[in-house]
């Protein structure tokens, strides 16, 4: 059975880099957010302006994710993992598949995730570059990640 996977952790949490990886080795297609931000244009630098940006990127997401699973093709999302909401937006895509889950949790330190963070802005590697996060943004999107609880009734994976 088609299995939708996708992933929990702060910014600068490696959650491209596992994405990457699972797509690659189970194989899955693999939907980056960032990537489809990036093709949107415009710079991000408000947690408002990230949401307003990330609803239109799952408006187009949300129906070719379900398609493809529901014709038995693995899928990653390089995101939605986050938040309740994040976390109920991808249950509407499970139950319009019928698909199997598994919620990878990557639970790093906030200081590492913000050492990587400079190290990326600093060093702008291809492929996990979509634009440089400031201190401002990072702290401003940390109080809005929730960790996934039981009563969600989530498969854990963690890393």
């Amino acid at each position: 059975m088609a299995t939708l996977h996708f992933v929990f952790g702060r910014p600068g949490a490696g959650k491209t880099s596992l994405a990457r990886a699972l797509a690659a080795e189970l194989p899955a297609l693999l939907f980056c957010e960032d990537e489809w931000l990036a093709a949107l244009g415009g710079t991000i630098t408000t947690v408002d302006e990230y949401v307003a940006a990330s609803r239109r990127v799952r408006s187009l997401i949300a129906p070719t994710a379900t398609r493809v699973l529901e014709l038995g093709t693995s899928v990653v999302l390089d995101f939605a993992g986050n938040t309740v909401r994040d976390r109920a937006w991808v249950r509407t895509i499970l139950d319009a598949a019928r698909a199997d889950h598994a919620l990878h949790v990557l639970d790093v330190p906030v200081e590492e995730c913000r050492r990587r963070l400079h190290a990326r802005n600093a060093l702008q590697p291809p492929g996990l570059f979509f634009g440089h996060v400031s201190d401002a943004l990072f702290d401003g999107v940390l109080p809005h990640i929730v960790p996934p609880s039981p009563h969600e009734g989530f498969d854990l994976v963690a890393h």
